[in-house]
């Protein structure tokens, strides 16, 4: 993805380069969870069913349930690893120092966290700094990007998708620029950037969560309480304009 280069109505530029992509919803985002939910429940069966079978022909076949139900297990368990691997967060070097202490080195890479660091709040600062991810909130959840990579924390908590996306030709960029400009084009154009980036995995957010780092882990617990924030904020809201009504 290159950096942000359309205007608010028009949206991104590479968005509009995938005519044949369906623009990102969330009407999308739900038929697309509802799916994996669908793969993981025949990944669920289609294991589980015949360790059953063979249990229920012979106790003595019991070893051979227990690969069966391993395979399948195995292969729920590497597809939310993926997940989480395919979020590359900002560099360790980059976390050791604030934004203001950085800036001050004159080094490219300080440089771009010192740039980071002012698009976003102090709150979300502090935690790019402990995790490594960037935190936005947005119309359809809460996205934590890194420096290859997004997670989105949908609206209730409950609920993450994980997409694959990067900074076109951003090998000589340093990674705060390429967080930037990942967060950048989430800002300008939210439907948009989901639209581009390629979605990798959905499900339970507790599949995430024990897959991922313990440095990172900080970063998701936060997208969740602010997820959950939001369907609260908008049922408080809906019902005040019952009431109003």
């Amino acid at each position: 993805m290159a950096a942000p280069g359309a205007t608010g109505t028009e949206g991104l530029i590479e968005a509009q380069r995938l005519p044949w992509r369906e623009r990102a919803s969330e009407r999308t985002l739900v038929r697309d969870g509802r799916r994996w939910t669908k793969w993981t429940a025949m990944v669920a069966i289609g294991f589980g069913a015949p360790a059953a079978t063979v249990l229920a022909l012979d106790l003595w076949l019991f070893p051979v349930a227990i690969l069966l139900s391993a395979h399948g297990y195995l292969i729920c368990r590497m597809q939310a690893g993926r997940a989480v691997t395919s979020v590359v967060p900002l560099g360790s070097r980059s976390a050791r120092a604030g934004p203001a202490e950085n800036s001050s080195t004159g080094d490219p890479e300080s440089v771009a966290i010192g740039l980071l660091g002012d698009l976003l709040d102090h709150s979300q600062r502090e935690l790019l700094l402990k995790t490594g991810l960037a935190m936005q909130r947005g119309r359809l959840g809460i996205w934590l990007l890194g420096e290859r990579g997004a997670l989105l924390v949908r609206p209730g908590g409950r609920r993450i998708f994980s997409f694959c996306v990067r900074v076109g030709e951003a090998d000589d960029l340093p990674g705060g620029d390429r967080v930037a400009h990942l967060l950048l084009a989430l800002r300008e154009d939210e439907e948009g950037f989901a639209t581009v980036a390629n979605l990798g995995f959905s499900g339970a957010v507790w599949r995430c969560r024990r897959r991922m780092k313990p440095a990172q882990r900080p970063a998701l617990e936060a997208a969740v309480a602010d997820a959950r924030r939001q369907v609260q904020a908008g049922s408080a809201a809906h019902a005040h304009a019952h009431a109003a009504a």
